[in-house]
């Protein structure tokens, strides 16, 4: 996603380019017909000397014995032409700069009324023409028609024309850059408060910091100050439930102590059933009361958890659980497997869920444990079971949900995994397994992937 600043600096082009864009095609139509206006006036003025030239005998003869004063007309390919006709558009005079040039002949034209034209060359040179049809009086009772023409080759005005645009162009691409960097040095300095409240909130998350500062500029003063008490909430809710959780503690160390007291009359090999019970109670009990200082984002900080070791330990345990149903657990462990993270965080989504299959399968268990990128891990626990209906599998993962009601267990240790996996990036998913049961899937993808 774009940052403010280039959303601005995009919002800032798209504006200056169509207003650049609607003053350029402005001035160019102006210079075009301002351009066009001037050579109407000197096509004018040269149909005037034209005119001015010519001379009708007594017999209706036209003579044009006088040079043209314009020297053009006498230069060959010089692209100004003029052109005298008669009756039915023949041919009377050409200039002789007209030679070699098929000359078009103009629309009808009214006597007494000057005519300005668009043509073109043999060739497809565009001209512009100016035309006047006269009626010229030989004797009292006789009229002569003329029709007199000058045309003006387009070739240097479209090159007057296409200099232009390249210099108008150019202006406005230099005048356009000079204002973009002119606005991203302003946008820089107006969103500084900005950046200085990410960097702020980034100190606050490492503990550097205990609170927005002060002095913002007056629109961001209300949103420091809503998240300096949002910040002093967090931490007064974190302190509660630290100190609810202090309480727990001590209320269960009591009973904790009173049942290892009772070891002493209990038969040796159930006294190590027991004292193992209590031991892996007083550590869940410890790895909970850690879990509100801490965080995924921290815990990812961490050396990469024994996956191998913690995993031997877990399953060499769950089997002295489970030494009734004696459930056969196959461990897979690729050694490029990962997990960097709190080992706690660990043993509970693994243990989980291999007592969770424990409890489920008809004899037999597989764990299996492969890389994702260079630090995660997809964890994956099947059984032979009776699996999860694919209709429920989505309901089982909520809290507090057993589809056994019959089955020990306070239907909350799924959740407890999905919680987990999730706080660190990641997901769990149930899937059909080929041993006939259900296969639980935890993908946990390398830290910032």
């Amino acid at each position: 996603m774009y940052s403010l600043n280039a959303r601005l600096l995009i919002s800032v082009s798209l504006l200056l380019l169509l207003f650049f864009g609607a003053t350029i095609v402005v001035l160019d139509t102006a210079f075009r017909t301002a351009g066009e206006r001037a050579r109407e006036d000197i096509l004018d003025a040269h149909l005037m000397s034209v005119l001015a030239a010519a001379e009708v005998g007594p017999d209706g003869t036209l003579n044009m014995d006088r040079e043209l004063r314009e020297p053009r007309f006498s230069t060959l390919g010089s692209g100004l032409y003029a052109a005298i006709r008669g009756r039915e558009n023949a041919a009377i005079f050409e200039s002789r700069s007209a030679l070699g040039i098929d000359l078009p002949v103009p629309s009808a034209v009214d006597f007494g009324r000057e005519q300005f034209d668009r043509l073109e060359l043999a060739d497809g040179t565009p001209v512009l023409a100016m035309t006047l049809a006269v009626q010229w009086e030989v004797s009292e009772d006789e009229l002569t028609p003329f029709v007199f023409s000058v045309y003006e080759s387009l070739d240097g005005f479209n090159a007057q024309v296409a200099s232009f645009r390249q210099q108008l162009f150019g202006w406005f691409a230099a005048v356009a850059l000079i204002m973009l960097l002119s606005i991203s040095i302003l946008l820089r300095g107006l969103l500084r408060p900005l950046r200085q409240i990410e960097a702020e909130i980034g100190e606050i998350e490492e503990g550097t910091r205990a609170s927005l500062s002060t002095g913002f500029p007056t629109e961001l003063t209300g949103v420091a100050r809503n998240m300096n008490l949002l910040i002093d909430s967090e931490r007064a809710r974190s302190d509660r439930y630290r100190k609810t959780l202090d309480n727990l503690a001590h209320s269960l160390k009591t009973p904790l102590a009173a049942m290892q007291s009772l070891v002493a009359d209990i038969a040796p090999d159930d006294a190590v059933r027991f004292n193992e019970q209590i031991g892996r109670m007083d550590e869940i009990v410890r790895y909970q009361l850690r879990k509100p200082g801490s965080s995924a984002g921290e815990n990812l900080l961490l050396a990469p958890v024994e996956i191998q070791l913690e995993i031997e330990r877990l399953v060499d345990g769950l089997r002295k659980v489970h030494r009734d149903k004696a459930p056969v657990i196959d461990v897979s462990i690729d050694r490029n497997a990962s997990f960097r993270g709190d080992t706690g965080d660990f043993l509970e989504m693994a243990g989980n869920l291999i007592d969770n299959a424990c409890k489920w399968c008809k004899g037999k268990v597989r764990v299996a444990i492969k890389p994702v990128g260079t630090s995660g891990m997809i964890l994956s626990v099947a059984d032979d079971g009776p699996g999860v209906p694919e209709e429920a599998r989505d309901a089982l993962l909520a809290r507090g949900l057993r589809l056994d009601e019959k089955t020990p267990g306070h239907g909350i240790g799924l959740a407890i995994v999905k919680d987990i996996a999730e706080s660190y990036g990641g997901h769990l998913a149930i899937q059909a397994a080929d041993l006939g049961g259900a296969r639980f899937t935890i993908t946990i993808p390398p830290p910032g992937a």
